[in-house]
């Protein structure tokens, strides 16, 4: 019998890890950008997505299209990172809402944004084994047409996966800024960055033994 996928969590603790800046180098795509964290890339071998479902059932046409344009972004994505969907929040690693994301200060300038992700790093036990995983809340909000939906969940999501940076380039799905159409496919710059992120040395998604401390969430755009 193969272990269940997604296993509700049983305990969870919050640990002291943020993303940092890698040393200077050559690597492929933009992944010269991308953060890191001291136990490597918070990536995993397989993820557990939880979807805010709609407020009623059935979903009125706001909620049904924040919906399916959602599934979109994840449909696209799990041609290159495995995942199943699940039920409960307990189940998942990565949960992803039906929420504006407040203003925040940037520079000294109050900035909004159509979504946010955020990353903390967990010491969680699943069916009784303990391991280090991502923990991302990913914020996509509800009011926007339907391919700037689709585009900024696929953005987040590339955050959610493992991309924690951002794109020169407006062509990539984590370009900082987009051009004129809504990119809802990953270019093969964001392909070659996410394989190198993958190939990378990590302590995610390993059985560990010693807990440390509490910290707080670290989150790009």
């Amino acid at each position: 019998m193969q272990p269940e996928l997604c296993p509700p969590q049983q305990q969870v603790r919050t640990l002291q890890v943020a993303l940092e800046r890698q040393p200077p180098g050559q690597r492929p795509g933009y992944a010269s950008s991308i953060a890191t964290t001291s136990l490597g890339p918070p990536v995993l071998k397989h993820w557990c997505v939880w979807v805010q479902p709609a407020a009623a059932t059935p979903a009125n046409r706001w909620d049904q299209r924040w919906l399916d344009q959602v599934s979109s972004a994840l449909t696209t994505w799990r041609a290159l990172v495995p995942l199943t969907l699940v039920d409960n929040p307990d189940q998942a690693n990565v949960l992803i809402h039906r929420q504006r994301p407040a203003r925040r200060q940037v520079a000294g300038v109050w900035r909004a944004s159509n979504g946010r992700t955020q990353l903390q790093v967990v010491d969680v036990q699943r069916q009784g084994r303990r391991r280090l995983e991502p923990l991302v809340k990913v914020m996509v909000s509800p009011g926007l047409r339907a391919e700037a939906l689709q585009a900024t969940a696929l953005h987040e999501l590339g955050h959610a996966f493992g991309l924690w940076g951002h794109s020169s380039v407006p062509t990539d799905v984590l370009a900082i800024s987009q051009g004129e159409r809504p990119v809802l496919v990953p270019s093969q710059r964001d392909r070659l960055t996410l394989a190198w992120v993958m190939q990378q040395s990590t302590r995610f998604g390993l059985t560990i033994r010693q807990p440390t401390e509490p910290a707080e969430s670290v989150s790009p755009e």
